[in-house]
């Protein structure tokens, strides 16, 4: 998706990959904001964790449009998302 230059589906398809990419990354946020409340209180990671939550839900609540653009921007806050939770989960590595 992020390497689309113009895939030219119809508007209606574009809102449809928008919405299933919103619903991604309100769960991707979800799992970003529950690993980042286990983070100690003086932990640097956290204050980092809440710019990137204002952020996603900033880019979220913006009007959805049935464009290659919409749907790229979406795509990358989905990206950034796993980017953080990724960082997160790696400093608590899973139990045996």
């Amino acid at each position: 998706m992020l390497a689309w230059k113009d895939a030219h589906l119809e508007p209606r398809d574009y809102e449809q990959i928008v919405l299933q990419l919103t619903g991604h990354a309100r769960a991707v946020a979800a799992d970003v904001r529950r690993h980042a409340a286990a983070l100690p209180k003086n932990d640097g990671r956290g204050a980092l964790v809440e710019v990137v939550l204002r952020e996603a839900a900033g880019r979220l609540s913006a009007p959805l449009k049935g464009t290659a653009h919409c749907a790229q921007n979406r795509a990358r806050l989905v990206r950034a998302l796993y980017t953080r939770l990724d960082r997160l989960t790696e400093a608590f590595p899973a139990a045996p």
